[in-house]
């Protein structure tokens, strides 16, 4: 395992803005109690800053967990905007439902429970696409909705370079999955790609085609 980035940078950028929203404090207490893994309160800035800069009027979330990334993308939305929450642990959406309940974003948000795969094809016209699933199967999130993709959408992707394991030529399942996927969306003339070495990398993607 390589260390994305030095604990020390980490720590300095977290004290340069104390997160003081008591629902992403909840919600980061939580994952640290249960071990559940989620993008830190450095990739939730970036995602914010990214939706506010996109401007999305609908964002498609593959892999909400319990609603900590989406919190981030909704505080970033217009009120015209809408955030789409998928994931197949009922568990987790009925969390994070009452998390969103207990702010003044409920209204720009859909919960849905089932296969992300399957559920984010029924959405036309995304507008950023954000995953976070199972790591082997994002070449085929990226490949399935591809044609959902507005002009000009962001794909975003979590775990982009995996505990560093991409690098050292892994070869379980999921390190061959981000690989690929990588590689991919790199050489893809349908987006145009780069990745941020914050956490676990994160994958940005400008879709350059309209089909």
């Amino acid at each position: 395992m390589i260390e994305i980035t030095d604990p020390r940078i980490d720590k300095y950028i977290m004290g340069l803005a104390p997160e003081s929203d008591s629902l992403l404090l909840e919600m980061e207490k939580k994952a640290k109690a249960s071990g559940f893994p989620i993008v830190d309160p450095l990739v939730g800035r970036l995602l914010y800053l990214l939706t506010r800069l996109k401007q999305p009027a609908l964002i498609v979330e593959m892999g909400s967990g319990f609603g900590y990334s989406a919190y981030w993308f909704a505080k970033a939305l217009s009120i015209r905007g809408k955030i789409v929450l998928i994931d197949k642990e009922e568990a987790h959406i009925s969390h994070a439902r009452k998390v969103f309940s207990d702010s003044d974003l409920f209204d720009r948000a859909e919960f849905r429970v089932g296969d992300a795969l399957q559920v984010a094809r029924e959405y036309q016209g995304i507008d950023l696409l954000f995953i976070d699933i199972d790591k082997h199967q994002y070449l085929d999130a990226v490949m399935a909705i591809a044609p959902m993709l507005a002009k000009n959408a962001l794909v975003i992707a979590d775990n982009s370079l995996w505990h560093g394991n991409v690098a050292e030529g892994m070869t379980d399942r999921d390190t061959v999955g981000i690989d690929k996927f990588n590689r991919h969306m790199f050489s893809s003339n349908d987006f145009f790609t780069s990745i941020v070495p914050l956490r676990d990398g994160v994958l940005l993607a400008y879709k350059l085609t309209e089909s």
